[in-house]
């Protein structure tokens, strides 16, 4: 019955999911339509709108790149080679390997969700290479599926916005949340422990029979070919000195960084591996190698995040993001309203992929609902945080940076993403209405 369920998603997403920048396109026309209709814009007002949204996410984009870049380039180090190797090694058999690398990435995005997503995709291009018959499909799905669990890891960007008085929104009053009512309180930990946990058992039950398994290895990593002569050039080009320089002075930083109580962020953790790759690959020019293999994978996020800063855009400036949410407070009680949280949350990620974003949109609205019907603060946030993550299993921009990793295309994994989704969303909201 599991394998019927899974091979019918894996159908429909095939059969109906388009390309992930297709996907954006549609996206935003169902947005202007939508706005159009709902808000009372106009629809010169929503070109604007999308207009002034399309670059917002610049910043946000060159943050990305570095992840997928720095970390695939870090991978090709050879002792980094050695050690996911080693890691891959434990595993013997499909089964295990698709057990092994879903743990591997729910624990690692719990504790930073940057550095979760690269290493989840390279242990599964690792496992792919090394372990016979697994379906390479569902391998890399495994990886991402991981990436559930990041908005109630240590990471979570609305838990930490919330220990500052106001969350830095505006309109709305409240105090410090400690993190003890969010990340660690008991319905949060409940959620984080129980799809750690499961989540590889679940995508253990979706292994294809051997028939229907499309099996794929990874083209090794070739050793780089440099060039040395006696020219002055070739000389700082093969400079171990000016790649330990260079590395002290980046490690000196992260080191006064992390002292003075500095936390892993996206660009601490892209910091990292930037100079740990540099280091480890002893000389500038094979760094530069490095990099230039690794930046082939980065096209879809440089074509498609502006497209979702539009989208971004009209939802948040037009007010569209703030009807879908008010209707849902609207049907909501004390009891309900993490639960239509979770939910409308999870709704408007598709539309607005971002936590930061989605905050600013609908967290002035949370905030106020769940003060006027006495609902914890904490409680109703993490609600909002767990609908951001939710949908991300059937939301594309999250899955770009790995997709690059493993020259796939969203169909290829969104199939087996949907089961979790089912699974996952089943679990979350049965947590907020009994805890």
């Amino acid at each position: 019955m599991f394998k019927k369920i899974t091979n019918a998603c894996v159908k429909f997403v095939e059969r109906y999911l388009p390309d992930a920048f297709i996907f954006a396109i549609l996206l935003t026309i169902i947005v202007y339509v939508l706005a159009i209709f709902k808000t009372g814009k106009s629809a010169v007002d929503l070109v604007t709108f999308w207009g002034k949204g399309f670059w917002s996410l610049l910043g946000f984009s060159m943050q990305m790149v570095l992840v997928l870049v720095t970390g695939h380039a870090l991978a090709q180090a050879p002792v980094v080679k050695k050690a996911l190797t080693g890691i891959a090694s434990i595993a013997k058999t499909p089964a295990s390997a698709i057990l092994l690398v879903t743990f591997v990435s729910a624990t690692a995005c719990w504790l930073n969700w940057g550095f979760g997503l690269v290493i989840g995709g390279l242990l599964a291009k690792e496992l792919a290479r090394k372990v016979r018959g697994v379906d390479y499909r569902l391998l890399i799905a495994s990886a991402y599926s991981g990436f559930l669990v990041w908005h109630g890891g240590l990471s979570g960007s609305i838990p930490l916005k919330v220990v500052e008085a106001g969350g830095g929104l505006k309109g709305v009053q409240f105090d410090s949340i400690p993190l003890s009512q969010t990340l660690f309180s008991n319905f949060n930990l409940s959620i984080s422990i129980i799809l750690i946990l499961t989540l590889p058992l679940i995508n253990y039950f979706m292994i294809p029979d051997k028939d229907k398994t499309i099996e794929f290895k990874p083209e090794e990593e070739k050793e780089f070919e440099i060039a040395i002569d006696n020219s002055f050039s070739s000389k700082l080009e093969n400079s171990r000195l000016l790649t330990i320089i260079i590395s002290i002075l980046g490690f000196a930083y992260i080191i006064k960084y992390f002292s003075n109580g500095g936390t892993l962020s996206l660009d601490s953790v892209n910091l990292i591996f930037l100079f740990t790759g540099i280091l480890l690959h002893k000389t500038p020019i094979r760094y530069i190698k490095a990099v230039d293999n690794a930046i082939k994978g980065t096209a879809g996020i440089v074509l498609q995040f502006p497209f979702y800063g539009g989208i971004m855009g009209i939802m948040v400036d037009s007010g569209l993001a703030s009807i879908i949410a008010n209707w849902f407070v609207s049907i909501s009680t004390a009891k309900t309203l993490p639960l239509f949280t979770f939910l409308s949350a999870g709704l408007i990620n598709l539309f607005i992929p971002s936590g930061g974003g989605q905050w600013v949109a609908q967290g002035p609205i949370v905030v106020k609902a769940a003060q006027t019907l006495n609902v914890p603060l904490g409680k109703a946030v993490m609600a909002l945080a767990w609908g951001d993550a939710w949908t991300n299993m059937i939301q594309p921009f999250w899955a770009l940076p790995i997709l690059g990793l493993a020259k796939l295309g969203a169909k290829d994994i969104m199939g087996y993403c949907l089961v979790d989704l089912i699974y996952s969303g089943i679990i979350i909201g049965l947590i907020f209405i009994l805890l």
